[in-house]
């Protein structure tokens, strides 16, 4: 028995875990916990650095989970068949422990750290993300509008951590813009690889919209995104208007960028300037949130 372990820790490289738990996407969302924290508090102190890392655990542990449960869909897929299990790296097996573990570990951090309601809404984005929305988007190609409610509950546990309260119109706000946001962030990378998810037995937008239509659907969708960014400062509890002007500044130049590459010289939409354009945005947009909150507000 201690053979076998052994040999299975041997197995596990340092680089097989990171790209299980595809470590970057789990920054990201750490970040905008860390976001819901600072604009609560007003500044960084050490406990942010326990959201932070209590998140990143949680979403590296759903990541994780989520390739086990979709491994054998990765392998059809050249975009995913050098995942770590489908490529053979780690078994499926292996990978549920990795996963199980960061999730515990995840929820460990934020519930000694910052009570039962934090680890709470952790454990609702591991049901919501590799419950509900890992099922529907095999049977529905509109599966994104649901499952874009796992980009916004991070937010929620960094502002409750704080100590604010859940349903504070600040935080809604902010979390009704990463919900919106991650619908044309997600149907950009339909549009680059909707075959090869077609192929592998997902449901995509591509199948229910035209692909003529739908780069103005996005469109339509990404103004809706900077719309709600800008009426966020309205809801803070420091109203600044140099920040509101900042902020409306920085969407006219992000709808100006993306109407470029949508509608632009090129016959075909440029999505992956397009999809990296809208990921700058969201992550320059939180930092100035905290940045606004720390230093000025």
């Amino acid at each position: 028995m201690k053979l076998n372990i052994l040999s299975i820790l041997k197995s596990i490289t340092l680089k097989s875990v990171l790209s299980l738990i595809k470590y970057r996407v789990s920054i990201a969302v750490s970040f905008t916990a860390v976001t819901g924290y600072v604009v609560y508090t007003g500044h960084v102190d050490f406990r942010v650095l326990l959201v932070a890392l209590g998140v990143f655990f949680f979403a590296s542990g759903a990541s994780g989970l989520n390739e086990v449960q979709e491994h054998k869909y990765d392998e059809v897929m050249n975009r995913t068949k050098n995942r770590p299990i489908p490529s053979g790296q780690l078994s499926p097996q292996i990978g549920f422990i990795i996963s199980f573990w960061f999730i515990k570990a995840g929820f460990t951090i934020l519930f000694l750290a910052f009570g039962i309601i934090p680890a709470l809404l952790g454990l609702l984005n591991i049901f919501w993300y590799n419950g509900v929305y890992t099922y529907l988007k095999r049977v529905s190609s509109f599966a994104v509008v649901p499952g874009s409610v796992v980009g916004a509950i991070p937010a929620f546990i960094g502002w409750t951590a704080a100590g604010g309260k859940m349903f504070d119109p600040t935080i809604v706000s902010i979390a009704f813009f990463l919900f919106i946001w991650q619908i044309p962030h997600f149907w950009l990378l339909m549009m680059k690889y909707g075959d090869e998810y077609e192929l592998a037995g997902f449901r995509t937008i591509n199948q229910a919209i035209h692909t003529a239509n739908l780069k103005k659907v996005i469109f339509t969708w990404v103004v809706a995104t900077s719309l709600i960014s800008i009426a966020i400062p309205l809801y803070l509890t420091h109203l600044s208007w140099t920040f509101f002007a900042i902020v409306f500044v920085l969407n006219i130049l992000f709808i100006g960028l993306f109407t470029l590459l949508a509608f632009g010289k090129q016959t075909e939409m440029n999505l992956k300037k397009s999809f990296i354009g809208i990921n700058i945005y969201m992550m320059v947009f939180m930092l100035m949130l905290i940045i606004f909150h720390v230093y000025i507000a």
